[in-house]
């Protein structure tokens, strides 16, 4: 029975630069021949096929931090939305925080195309993320930022000391109606509380997987580097953490790498295995 391997992106498999070096390339494409690989991102799937242009892979992916589950083809196995009350609600309570998200949100089902909403009034950490996202076609300035009808997640950047309370207050305001995950940026120094449907993590999405796959989450090899990785580490036969994997991350991991993302860690664990 062939292995299965998935693994997260940015600074796991990306390199910061958030290229695919030539290396991993070419250990992944290799692999594929007697295992089955694919991802697990915070990324869309369009961000993801930019990315992955030169990859193969033989699962469906796991997109928007586990809101999302589409094959390679591009059919969609799953999704997991935030309503547009819901959404909205969201949004008129972070703002009593004098601080206003981003909204990734689906347009059309059938086409999955999606939309990034984004609001006029910017922080400097939000102005640095979408520093990233200058040419993307989904993106729409919004004066009065609201939710749309189908809300993958709700995002927030900032500094620490605004978006621990907001999230405590998300969370005794609507309880388990949502996801709550609360990480530092890697990419700068700020913070991200990302707002999801119960269901839209990747561990959830993990299982779903497998359930398409006809296998057991025992079965399968993950990697990872964040807070958004741990439900996925304790589900999966085997979590893998990168050396610049959060501690809190590796504390759950059952292999800590001696190599980071900029040093192909998981290309590296892949070219060892026999």
């Amino acid at each position: 029975m062939q292995p299965i391997y998935i693994t997260d992106l940015d600074h796991t498999f990306l390199r910061t630069d958030q290229s695919v070096s030539d290396f991993s390339a070419k250990v992944w494409n290799e692999k594929r021949k007697d295992a089955i690989l694919s991802i697990a991102t915070a990324r869309s799937f369009q961000k993801s096929h930019d990315f992955l242009a030169k990859l193969h892979l033989d699962a469906p992916m796991i997109l928007l931090d586990g809101t999302m589950i589409v094959t390679p083809e591009k059919k969609l196995i799953d999704i997991k939305t935030i309503n547009k009350a819901l959404g909205d609600a969201i949004i008129d309570e972070g703002s009593k925080y004098g601080i206003y998200p981003f909204v990734i949100a689906l347009r059309d089902v059938k086409t999955l195309d999606e939309a990034f909403l984004f609001p006029t009034s910017l922080n400097s950490h939000q102005h640095g993320v979408l520093e990233n996202y200058r040419n993307d076609p989904r993106m729409v300035e919004c004066k009065n930022i609201r939710a749309m009808e189908m809300n993958l997640k709700i995002v927030y950047f900032g500094e620490h000391n605004t978006l621990r309370p907001l999230a405590k207050h998300l969370e005794s305001t609507f309880g388990k109606a949502l996801e709550y995950k609360l990480s530092p940026e890697k990419y700068s120094d700020g913070w991200f509380l990302t707002i999801l449907h119960p269901e839209g993590d990747k561990a959830h999405a993990l299982n779903k997987v497998m359930e398409y796959l006809e296998r057991d989450s025992k079965d399968v090899t993950v990697f990872g580097d964040s807070v958004n990785d741990i439900g996925m580490f304790k589900l999966a036969g085997t979590s893998v953490a990168v050396s610049n994997a959060l501690e809190e991350v590796k504390a759950v991991a059952d292999v800590v790498l001696p190599h980071s993302n900029d040093e192909d860690g998981v290309a590296k664990y892949l070219d060892n295995l026999h």
